[in-house]
């Protein structure tokens, strides 16, 4: 039996139905998995050993449009397949799971064209992420955890990255600043503060991460970091978080790559955004931070270009102070007796 996986989202939605994938690999254990995405999620599923073939949908780029549906469309008939569980909330992904010819469509009941499905699964807004995509399979909650597979090459990439840079038995912190909303991200001085107060501790390098679009955050203390924005692959990326102790990240999708491994304490930085939305870190070592108590939190499922009332108090009360700690804390730092020379 084929059975297809349809999710185009962003990169951390994609990295959240990994436990699914494995769910439905339990449930179907003879079945073969597809799964159809963008280029950047197959680039983050590359390696699963659960799936059978990643179908490329470039629905920005050389598929968009009606001509590129359609085309996806064919080429998805040509697989038969027989059940097509549809992640993606979005009525182009309705439509993909329908034209696909699959006799069993099964999605959510709150997406749109839930008409064209054979099983609706209720959309629980109480789960987290995880826990609602397994639904799907009656899968059992905390059994699963996501999964993401740096190959060898992305592992003698980041060897070569840590010798460049004389990294062996250091504490390291990898710090995200970047997100696809301007009120998802913590002021880049914010940033810069934190970078400052790092680079003052012993026996810890410091590595931002993220897209080349992240590099178009000017941080002043960027060379006070190994800065690595727009410089790695996705999987590349997931092998720097495997290996770091601790990763500060706005409410984006490094959460959820680096909640695929057991080593980094996730310290997540949420503004517009609530925890209640199901889109915490996954791994048992996290923090979420936030200001509690605000009454215009949340202000939206994703974020906005710019604070709707103006005063970013979700964010701006964040003070970099209250991170460092927590940070050094997870280092089990002792803050009076490992500071390096001031003037450095």
């Amino acid at each position: 039996m084929n059975i297809l996986i349809i999710h185009t989202a962003f990169i951390g939605d994609i990295a959240l139905s990994t436990p699914f994938v494995r769910a439905v690999s339990d449930k179907y254990p003879d079945a073969d998995l597809y799964y159809l995405t963008t280029p950047a999620g197959a680039a983050l599923l590359q390696n699963n050993p659960l799936i059978k073939e990643i179908i490329v949908f470039d629905k920005k780029g050389k598929d968009k449009g009606l001509k590129g549906f359609f085309k996806t469309a064919k080429l998805l008939r040509k697989y038969k397949f027989h059940t097509v569980f549809i992640l993606h909330r979005y009525l182009r992904s309705s439509f993909l799971g329908y034209f696909s010819g699959a006799k069993e469509r099964i999605g959510f009941d709150v997406a749109s064209g839930s008409f064209l499905y054979t099983k609706k699964i209720k959309y629980r807004k109480d789960l987290h992420e995880i826990d609602r995509l397994l639904k799907f399979v009656d899968g059992e909650t905390g059994k699963y955890k996501v999964e993401i597979y740096p190959s060898d090459i992305n592992v003698g990439n980041i060897d070569a990255i840590w010798q460049k840079h004389g990294i062996k038995d250091q504490k390291i912190v990898a710090v995200a600043p970047g997100s696809k909303w301007f009120t998802k991200m913590w002021p880049k001085e914010y940033f810069d503060e934190l970078i400052n107060k790092l680079n003052g501790l012993k026996n810890v390098k410091i590595i931002l991460v993220g897209g080349k679009e992240d590099k178009e955050i000017e941080l002043k203390n960027e060379s006070k970091a190994i800065d690595l924005r727009g410089a790695t692959s996705l999987s590349d990326l997931a092998e720097i978080l495997k290996r770091s102790d601790v990763l500060v990240t706005n409410d984006s999708s490094p959460i959820h790559i680096g909640s695929a491994f057991e080593k980094p304490f996730i310290a997540a930085i949420f503004g517009p955004t609530v925890k209640e939305f199901g889109f915490t870190p996954s791994n048992k070592k996290n923090t979420v931070i936030e200001i509690e108590g605000l009454e215009c939190r949340p202000c939206g499922i994703h974020g906005h270009d710019k604070c709707p009332l103006g005063h970013f108090k979700c964010m701006r009360e964040i003070l970099p102070e209250k991170v460092f700690e927590i940070v050094a804390d997870k280092l089990e730092i002792k803050l009076d007796n490992t500071l390096k020379n001031p003037e450095e």
